[in-house]
Parts: C-alpha cells; sequence; structure tokens
C-alpha cells in the first residue's frame, strides 16, 4: 500500500486487512478509527484521509468522529504518559491542584504532550479508584492518596526512569 506521500509503509497493509474485515463500511468507523490509533499510536491527516478515501466517507465526517470521541489522539503520545483522575472523589480531595502544578511545571495543558515528546498529560472523568482519591495514573500506574508534592515527586521519578 502506497501512503499519498508515495512512501510504502506496512501499517497501512494492516489498516487495509482491517477496513477489508469490516467490509469499509461507514457505519464502523469508529472501529476502523481504534484499529489506526492501535496500528500508528494516534491518527494523523493523513491517515484520517486514507480511512475516508476507503470508506468513502467526506473527511470531515471521519476528522468529526475523531475529534469527538476523548480516546482518540490526533497527535504522537508522549514517552510517558500522566492521566489525572478529576472524578468527583480525586477532584474534592485536590486532583483540580495537582493537574494545575502539572500544567505549570511542563508548561504543557491537558491533551497536549511536550515538545520534546517526553510526556503526554492526560485527564480522564473517572479511574474507578475512588477510595485512593486523588489518583494519578503514571505509564498506567495508579498512585493514590497523593499530595500535590507528592505526585510531583512521583512525576519526576517517572521521567527521570
Amino acid at each position: 500500500m502506497q501512503t499519498q506521500l508515495g512512501s510504502s509503509d506496512d501499517r497501512y497493509k494492516l489498516l487495509e486487512k482491517s477496513m477489508k474485515k469490516l467490509g469499509y463500511d461507514k457505519n464502523a468507523l469508529i472501529e476502523i478509527l481504534h484499529s489506526a490509533q492501535e496500528t500508528f499510536g494516534y491518527l494523523d491527516k493523513e491517515t484520517l484521509k486514507f480511512i475516508a478515501k476507503r470508506t468513502k466517507s467526506p473527511y470531515s465526517k471521519v476528522y468529526g468522529v475523531a475529534t469527538f470521541y476523548h480516546y482518540f489522539r490526533l497527535k504522537p503520545k508522549g514517552l510517558h504518559n500522566a492521566v489525572v483522575c478529576l472524578g468527583t472523589a480525586c477532584y474534592i480531595k485536590g486532583a483540580d491542584k495537582i493537574l494545575t502544578s502539572f500544567e505549570e511545571k511542563f508548561e504543557i495543558k491537558v491533551g497536549a504532550t511536550t515538545r520534546d515528546e517526553l510526556l503526554s498529560l492526560l485527564s480522564a472523568r473517572c479511574v474507578g479508584s475512588c477510595s485512593l482519591a486523588p489518583v494519578v495514573l503514571f505509564d498506567n500506574k495508579p498512585k493514590g492518596n497523593l499530595t500535590t508534592e507528592e505526585a510531583m515527586q512521583k512525576m519526576q521519578e517517572m521521567l527521570n526512569d
């Protein structure tokens, strides 16, 4: 499979196979986007255009679905990831302050990745560990009952690994 830029990329072959299984069905767009994100790590403009062409869908529809759902990423994920739970229990116990301290210290907003691609900062509505509030997932490992200072220390430890 040739990408639009003319370079050969086996990941497009995997995506093509997945779309073929789904019959290139426009109604399977979310499943196709999941497959693409698993294959590429994120959904760039070229990949979204490829999906639109193969499913005979307008690019605006494919882009709209990709940007509507929080799960999909349009930029590469950082080497390390921090997910701050903002569920009610976590929020009440200071998760918002932890998030703000991360944003200020690392000069990054939620949903973004640092310029050096070392860190992606995300938030979640709930990670299901309310008894440990506030909770932050550091590279998918939950740490709970954190103060802002402890969360910052855990972040530094993760980034230094």
